[in-house]
């Protein structure tokens, strides 16, 4: 699809400079713009792609000052960063508004499908499972009994949802993710070796939640795995049996959740971090990148470091005598010899 510039104006309330006719049907960054896409300026270390940029618009702040003559059509906004974030929205939306049940995907006749169901070939949506409106689901994805999907929910190819999971509104499940595969959970029996234990709980994933590509969250033992509304993941993200993620909280990319923990509301963990199983985790927690939890955390707000993690700031201060640790036993050693 194309547009004009006048068009993008009108939809960002902004104010044309140069041909109002000019037109675009895709982005790109300023450095690497060509003709007939647009681009936005918000960081000023990269004006001086402006002046030679080929794209056919160029999104800018109200308050910028060219210094020399540019040959693309600018559209002033108050942000330039915000506009150009809506325009993205916009085109993934028209990108990936697909629509119609393919003639391969299987359809359970006891299933319900609310409107505007997208199914594409090979999806498969099992018996009494209950969909809702303006659901997307893309190739090769598997659905299993009784699995409930809110609204306006997407799950990208190769999404596999095992039985009686239930799933929101206005999620987006990214492609390889498995949900609801069993907790691993086995008990020693005998000489004969060990028994599995069966998991007969499901898994909550509650409205406007993101999971990253890869990832895994496992059933129940009893009850549910429960991941809160907000929710963000990263890619390969594990989270185990009974685990509840609690509301607007992040997990980057590698996080391992242990069984029954209990993370609390607007977390925030970066990439790596290990928490051991059966923990709370209270609200507004910050964990940094590899670090990894050995014991509850009961007071909000804290940042911890380091595996077993502590405080963030007497982690640093402990490092700095780590990496002088070498000099130091250098120099008690010079100390100790028989002749001193």
């Amino acid at each position: 699809m194309q547009f004009s510039a006048q068009q993008i104006a009108g939809i960002l309330n902004g104010t044309i400079e140069g041909n109002p006719e000019a037109t675009v049907s895709t982005l790109s960054k300023i450095e690497e713009g060509t003709p007939g896409s647009i681009s936005f300026l918000a960081n000023p270390a990269y004006t001086q792609y402006i002046y030679g940029t080929k794209a056919s618009i160029v999104i800018v702040n109200r308050d910028f000052v060219a210094a020399e003559p540019i040959e693309a059509t600018l559209i002033r906004v108050d942000s330039a960063a915000v506009a150009f974030a809506k325009l993205l929205e916009m085109y993934n939306q028209v990108k990936l508004n697909k629509t119609g049940v393919s003639k391969q995907a299987y359809i359970s006749e006891s299933a319900v499908t609310g409107e505007n169901l997208y199914a594409g070939p090979f999806a498969v949506i099992s018996d009494n499972a209950r969909i809702g409106n303006n659901v997307k689901i893309y190739p090769q994805v598997y659905i299993g009994d009784n699995v409930v999907i809110g609204d306006n929910t997407t799950l990208f190819a190769g999404v596999k949802v095992y039985s009686d999971t239930q799933i929101g509104s206005k999620c987006i499940i990214h492609s390889g993710t498995v949900i609801g595969s069993d907790g691993f959970r086995f008990e020693p029996q005998n000489a004969e070796g060990e028994r599995k234990v069966p998991q007969i709980g499901n898994v909550i994933i509650e409205d406007d939640v993101e999971v990253g590509a890869n990832c895994a969250i496992d059933r129940a033992t009893l009850g549910s795995t429960i991941i809160r509304k907000g929710v963000k993941f990263d890619n390969l993200v594990h989270i185990a049996h009974n685990v509840e993620v609690g509301e607007n909280s992040y997990l980057a990319a590698c996080n391992v959740i242990a069984g029954s923990t209990k993370i609390g509301k607007n977390c925030m963990f970066s990439g790596q971090v290990g928490i051991v199983g059966h923990l709370q985790i209270a609200d507004n927690t910050i964990i940094t990148a590899q670090s990894g939890i050995s014991k509850s955390i009961s007071k909000p707000g804290g940042v911890y470091m380091g595996s077993p993690a502590f405080d963030a700031k007497a982690y640093r201060k402990a490092f700095i005598h780590f990496r002088n640790l070498d000099s130091v036993v250098r120099r008690i050693s010079v100390l100790e010899r028989p002749e001193n």
